[in-house]
């Protein structure tokens, strides 16, 4: 099919979509690589460190579900502008913070305004450029995982160059005020205005959606233990701590070329299980040369943990598939990734209890590598053929608890 041509107030969106997925990663990932320096100027220990890496999947947990209810309220585009004004404050202010804990309460406010515009850029996506969403996909996925790469890659060096960690974290505030800027500026040129939804039942009656929850959960518990953690690793096995957040760089961006193919690739695919096969074994792969040789083996583990990290965007880009509606892209967007993050709190503050309790990193690692086996299980499920419009319609049928205004197949 043809894509449709672009409307008049598309370059605006298209800007704000870029400006804010570059916004979606640094929060997170340029804490690993200075993790060191945290502790030791604000006094974290083992737990508190663990709560710092976890803090990205909490908030999307408990932010993320707000999502669609604001963007029905007010627009997706004013709660994306309200999400990066939080970002910005939160990223200034906690490269101020005296202690530990002023600094974890704005690294969650900064968290709080990427979880709602995590929730509300596929549908964003979906709604402004029908005919161009694997386009517009896949400048999103490029956006966010380069925006986490170079920010990993930057965040030593910049640190070093600005002369401490709080201006090489507190930088980054300029980034997010772009965005902010670009939501207002979007806002303005076209103000949204939502349709009547379609009245979905709950989505927890739907196997694609309970599937794509949990394949989230494990990606997410894998993600974030990797950007918390991975520098941590290759210090502890005699690696400079720059060499360290530039393999943790390779690790976050070695998809980053593939991106802007992927979502074509994986729309056109009649299945997508056998690249939930590739990089769920690429993944096991690095856990298993991190665990013989982390440091012999650091480059080849970060290039293979790059491969493995590809399931992230593979899911994202299924959220997109597996609904037909902008309602029903919203809804999954929002049920998938909050119960999905929501389930992967604890993981990576387990990595940090388990390195502290053990002392070393064996039992951290197989710890990951055995949540590969409910990966495995529930993106191959997950990657099905399917909506969740369809799955619902038949859960109607099947229990006599019909009658929405909207029918769910339209």
């Amino acid at each position: 099919m043809t894509p449709r041509r672009l409307p008049p107030h598309s370059l605006p969106l298209v800007l704000l979509v870029l400006l804010t997925s570059l916004n979606l990663r640094p929060v997170a990932t340029t804490v690993g690589p200075l993790l060191p320096e945290l502790q030791s100027s604000l006094g974290m220990d083992g737990v508190l460190s663990g709560v710092l890496t976890t803090l990205p999947t909490l908030c999307f947990a408990l932010f993320g579900p707000l999502a669609p209810a604001l963007s029905r309220r007010f627009g997706p585009v004013a709660v994306i502008m309200a999400g990066m004004a939080s970002l910005t404050v939160g990223l200034a202010v906690r490269a101020l913070a005296p202690g530990a804990w002023v600094f974890l309460l704005f690294t969650m406010l900064a968290m709080g305004g990427v979880a709602v515009a995590n929730v509300l850029l596929p549908a964003v996506v979906s709604r402004s450029f029908p005919g161009r969403v694997e386009r517009m996909t896949a400048m999103y996925s490029t956006g966010l995982t380069g925006g986490a790469t170079v920010a990993a890659a930057a965040a030593v060096p910049l640190a070093a160059a600005l002369g401490s960690w709080r201006w090489g974290l507190g930088i980054w505030a300029l980034l997010s005020a772009a965005a902010l800027l670009s939501a207002a500026r979007s806002r303005v040129s076209q103000p949204v205005h939502a349709p009547a939804p379609h009245r979905l039942p709950p989505l927890r009656h739907s196997r694609i959606a309970r599937g794509m929850a949990v394949y989230l959960a494990v990606n997410a518990t894998t993600a974030y233990a990797v950007m918390g953690w991975l520098p941590r690793i290759y210090q502890d096995a005699g690696i400079p701590a720059g060499t360290a957040g530039v393999m943790l760089a390779v690790a976050l961006g070695l998809v980053v070329p593939l991106t802007p193919f992927l979502p074509g690739l994986i729309a056109r695919l009649p299945d997508q299980r056998p690249l939930v096969w590739v990089f769920c074994l690429s993944a096991l792969t690095a856990y298993a040369g991190l665990l013989l040789a982390p440091g012999a083996l650091a480059w080849p583990c970060a290039v293979l943990l790059g491969l493995g990290g590809a399931g992230f965007p593979l899911a994202l880009t299924m959220i997109g598939l597996r609904a037909r509606s902008q309602e029903g892209v919203a809804r999954l967007s929002s049920f998938a990734q909050s119960l999905g993050y929501l389930f992967s709190v604890p993981g990576p503050m387990l990595i940090g209890v388990l390195h502290q309790r053990t002392g070393g990193w064996d039992v951290p690692i197989g710890f990951l590598a055995v949540l590969l086996v409910p990966q495995l299980a529930l993106g191959l499920h997950a990657a099905r053929r399917g909506t969740v419009e369809d799955e619902l319609a038949e859960w109607e049928e099947r229990t006599g608890k019909g009658g929405s205004p909207v029918s769910v197949r339209a």
